[in-house]
């Protein structure tokens, strides 16, 4: 199965110029999802995980999928004021401005082995908070791994020194 043909462009979304890569076949398609939970499980290799963190909103789909697969806890980072609970933030740079990403301020204890994943790969800024907020409360960083890598975008470069891996990779 060739998970490529279920990625769906959509031009001049958001904004003109840019293809929007839209995974909403590959999640209506049964065989197509359980495929790609498959494939990303097995990127993580030997690794023992404790908790797998995704990110709003579109990492949430398979990262709750690989956390059941894992056997590992599941951990949501949102944009400000989502979360319920005390939080920790981490500002990130974005095309144009600036965004911040929160995380529960109990959702990793010292030690964890965190797995980190998202749909894309694209200019790597909201992955790189994401590390900072898991390195803040005292996790392992495993892996942060992706669907979809935006090769042409050099996110890889902000993740420099953790080991990334990705499914699909568009030059």
């Amino acid at each position: 199965m060739n998970l490529a043909d279920y990625i769906r462009d959509i031009s001049d979304f958001p904004k003109q110029g840019v293809v929007f890569k839209d995974i909403t076949p590959l999640l209506m398609d049964h065989a197509a999802m359980q495929e790609t939970t498959r494939q990303l499980f097995d990127l993580v290799g030997n690794h023992q995980v404790d908790k797998v963190v995704g990110m709003e909103s579109r990492g949430f789909f398979f990262a709750t999928l690989l956390a059941s697969k894992l056997g590992a806890g599941f951990i949501p980072v949102r944009k400000p004021n989502k979360l319920p609970f005390n939080t920790i933030s981490e500002p990130y740079s974005l095309e144009y401005g600036f965004d911040t990403l929160e995380m529960h301020s109990d959702a990793i204890q010292p030690g964890d082995r965190v797995l980190i994943h998202d749909d894309v790969l694209a200019t790597g800024g909201t992955a790189e908070a994401v590390c900072k907020l898991v390195e803040k409360l005292g996790g392992i960083i495993l892996q942060v791994n992706f669907l979809m890598e935006l090769t042409f975008l050099n996110g890889r470069e902000k993740l420099e020194g953790y080991e990334v891996k990705s499914l699909l990779k568009y030059k």
